[in-house]
């Protein structure tokens, strides 16, 4: 049986990161799978923060005509908008959970996205949040 991913954007960056070596390879996988199952999501603060690193901020940049044809693609994985209400209960996920804001609002994006699993190493391996489990694919 799968399970609802939500995948988090240092995920999405390293699949598009040749120079991230295993990394790379774990990610492009992971995100493989999660395409044919159809059982991946994501945000647009996702979507955002990945063209941002993959068009600046990597050893060897995407062109940026590449990198919106990426985000084009997994936009299809974005069933809930980030609202209003999403931004309130970042907040409050910010404070229970002493998170970051922006990881606040990661959370609660999988959480509006029914999402079992969240794929991140940013945020502890193992650790429950909102009702959905962290899962660093890296470990």
């Amino acid at each position: 049986m799968t399970v609802k991913a939500f995948v988090d954007s240092n995920i999405l960056i390293y699949a598009h990161n040749a120079d991230a070596g295993e990394k790379h390879r774990v990610a492009s996988t992971l995100l493989r799978e999660l395409w044919e199952t159809r059982d991946g999501c994501l945000s647009t603060q996702v979507l955002q923060e990945f063209y941002v690193n993959v068009t600046r901020k990597i050893r060897r940049p995407l062109h940026r005509a590449r990198a919106r044809e990426v985000v084009r693609t997994y936009a299809l994985w974005v069933e809930e908008p980030i609202t209003p209400a999403t931004v309130v209960r970042a907040s409050e996920l910010e404070e229970l959970a002493q998170l970051s804001f922006w990881d606040g609002l990661i959370v609660a994006a999988a959480e509006a996205h029914r999402a079992k699993e969240l794929l991140s190493e940013d945020l502890q391996h193992g650790q429950v949040i909102a009702g959905v489990r962290v899962r660093n694919p890296f470990m």
